[in-house]
């Protein structure tokens, strides 16, 4: 057995030992119940002390690679040859701290995508190392599972003044992320059978979540004005109602007073929860932000939020405002999860609230995306005239765009993709297939001007 030893290379010598002898033995090089040679005889060939050999041995025992038989020698043991796959060429040009995408050619209209740019970065960080200074020794440790209660005090004061929301903290479990938010809600509500209402078209990542705790998952169709409660099922009980009834996604309707009080008189009826996903109803170009589905019914409706929009995605908070009486369970669900959310983002995102940074930074992006918005509405009917329906364009981070002469079939979006495009057919959130294929998603609020432009003038290139 010959292994190659370099004293200088800066690697350990008992690593280089343990390593060259492991991957010899799962190649096969060295076969079972061969017997190696001793520490002694070892050290002496490589000019090492025995210490080392012995040491790389002991690794090689404790992982099963080797066997001592005492007065007998050292012995490759049965069973440890792998042959491995073929290893995967990793290009590692890229870091993580690249300021340019992967391909600078694709403009893409993705929904949901805030501004990264814009985000007061300064402020944010300067508040973060305070907290950091500051910070009690418990947010460093296994924190509260339902979040932070500076967090949660603030949470409460906020969504009463700005989303009408009546709630104590008691009643607000912090999430890492709305997603999280989803899912403790279907382990809390969903069991094999339950029957899950849902908009559609709808999030497909709900339908997702949804699927994996029940296989009744019922579509209800959803139109410009959000969910339409006459077409619930009245000869059985659902567990859930999913809705986002102030900016109905994708579609971008918003739930008339008269559609919400049937959605809560149903649910009343049925004894069953409403899921209110308010997902970015924080911009919204006319007038204030429409009030919530939980004002009106704070003992059926489930709320759940996220920072994801308004701050930036990665921040990776969000939250739920639950009836009391499924507080507790929901908490244990969260803890068996992963015990909390970050402590630290936590009470940074409270001093940002504290400060009046969030509700700035709203005003601001209102700003910055009602022209983002403009600028995509005037490019789609310059160069589309007459062709185009534009649908929920009052609120929210992304339009509907309904072409009158168009199916977005996969052959099409072949060919979009292809000229560096990329779009999104509301028919991929349908679960009834048929009804939205002339209708695309294009998300406006990470793009500039200039790429809203160029989109639109490449989809026109595509369609001629």
């Amino acid at each position: 057995m010959y292994l190659n030893i370099q004293k200088e290379i800066g690697n350990s010598l008992i690593k280089q030992i343990y390593e060259q002898v492991r991957s010899m033995i799962l190649k096969g090089e060295l076969k079972a119940e061969e017997r190696l040679s001793s520490t002694r005889e070892m050290a002496r060939n490589l000019n090492v002390s025995r210490n080392t050999v012995i040491t790389a041995y002991e690794m090689l025992i404790a992982e099963g690679y080797i066997r001592s038989v005492p007065g007998s020698g050292i012995y490759i043991s049965q069973g440890a040859e792998f042959v491995k796959p073929p290893e995967r060429i990793i290009d590692y040009s890229v870091t993580a701290f690249s300021s340019k995408e992967l391909s600078e050619d694709i403009i893409g209209f993705h929904s949901g995508t805030p501004a990264l740019d814009m985000f007061p970065r300064n402020k944010w960080s300067r508040i973060a190392g305070q907290v950091i200074k500051e910070a009690p020794d418990s947010a460093f440790g296994y924190d509260y599972p339902q979040g932070r209660p500076e967090l949660r005090n603030t949470l409460a004061a906020y969504l009463k003044k700005t989303r009408g929301i009546n709630c104590s903290p008691e009643q607000i479990i912090v999430t890492t992320g709305a997603k999280q938010g989803l899912s403790l809600v279907a382990k809390l509500l969903l069991r094999p059978g339950s029957e899950a209402l849902i908009e559609d078209p709808s999030n497909e990542n709900v339908r997702k979540v949804f699927s994996f705790h029940t296989d009744r998952i019922t579509p209800i169709e959803a139109d410009s004005e959000g969910i339409r409660p006459e077409l619930f099922p009245q000869d059985r009980a659902p567990a859930l109602i999913f809705a986002t009834p102030s900016h109905q996604f994708p579609l971008g309707g918003v739930l008339s007073i008269q559609r919400r009080l049937e959605l809560i008189r149903y649910a009343g009826k049925k004894g069953c929860y409403i899921v209110e996903d308010d997902y970015d109803s924080e911009f919204r170009y006319k007038g204030l932000p429409v009030s919530s589905l939980q004002e009106l019914d704070n003992e059926r409706v489930i709320y759940i939020g996220t920072f994801s929009k308004t701050l930036f995605p990665s921040v990776r908070l969000g939250y739920i405002v639950l009836p009391e009486k499924l507080v507790e369970q929901c908490r244990e669900l969260k803890r068996l999860g992963d015990h909390h959310t970050n402590s630290l983002n936590q009470l940074t995102l409270m001093r940002f609230i504290e400060n009046g940074e969030l509700e700035r930074q709203i005003t601001r992006m209102k700003k910055v995306y009602r022209k983002r918005r403009d600028s995509l509405i005037e490019c789609i009917n310059e160069y589309f005239p007459g062709k185009v329906r534009i649908m929920g364009e009052t609120a929210g981070m992304h339009i509907v765009a309904e072409f009158s002469d168009v199916e977005f079939s996969p052959g099409l979006m072949k060919s979009i993709e292809e000229a560096g495009l990329k779009i999104f057919p509301v028919e991929e959130h349908a679960v009834i297939k048929g009804k939205h294929r002339n209708q695309i998603i294009l998300g406006y609020a990470h793009l500039n001007n200039t790429d809203i432009r160029e989109g639109i003038l490449r989809l026109r290139e595509v369609l001629d």
